[in-house]
């Protein structure tokens, strides 16, 4: 005998089926709108128009100039960077110097003003990521840009998903020097929403000092 008035059956009838139906369709809702509306620079393939054709295939792949040449932040600070654009005139002031865009690019020099590159790999704000760590211990450019030295135009390589990141520190094996002493890398939340995710777990000394070198620059 069911003995419940017809408020307390509404009551129950809200809560075991209504409430959590609901709850299901605004959480797919949230997720599909963040996933479809998410800007172009967070996704897989983005390669916007710069400012001059730069080839890494020419420059990377046929004469071998190495990554760190350019990028030379790579190895001491968060962000690798972009090359000044003294560092191009290097070679320029002498090679190429018929062509229209090394003539564009040595105007840009003679002006004192930068290169306004487009950034093409970026992460949102809310997530903190140190070349550092990842260069000195080892891990190629390749891993995350891709067969950089392949292209004669760059496009975002890997997924910047979470799960993404997740998956090479649970087994970085791949991406590490065969000898390497690291194992594994920090899964925490504030590993990537954080300032220096290496102090607590045994990383190698020059890991964890990372941080109070960068604060001592500024």
């Amino acid at each position: 005998m069911n003995d419940r008035t017809p408020t307390a059956q509404l009551f129950l009838a809200f809560g075991h089926g209504i409430l959590p139906a609901g709850a299901t369709a605004v959480l797919l809702t949230i997720l599909t709108v963040g996933w479809f509306t998410q800007p172009d620079r967070f996704q897989r393939g983005y390669s916007p128009a710069q400012p001059i054709p730069y080839s890494h295939r020419l420059h990377a792949g046929i004469h071998k100039i190495p990554c760190l040449y350019c990028h030379t932040n790579a190895r001491r600070s968060r962000h690798a960077g972009v090359p000044a654009v003294s560092t191009c005139m290097n070679c320029h002031t002498v090679t190429m110097t018929a062509s229209p865009h090394i003539q564009k690019l040595t105007a840009v020099f003679n002006s004192g003003q930068p290169m306004n590159w487009k950034r093409i790999h970026s992460l949102p704000d809310h997530v903190y990521f140190d070349h550092r760590p990842h260069v000195n211990g080892g891990i190629e450019c390749q891993t995350c840009h891709g067969e950089i030295q392949s292209l004669d135009v760059v496009s975002q390589h890997m997924s910047m998903r979470m799960g993404n990141c997740l998956g090479c520190h649970r087994d970085a094996h791949d991406g590490l020097p065969s000898d390497s002493e690291i194992q594994e890398g920090p899964e925490h939340c504030n590993a990537c929403h954080r300032r220096n995710p290496y102090k607590r777990h045994g990383y190698p000394a020059w890991m964890t000092s990372l941080e109070s070198q960068e604060a001592s620059r500024f």
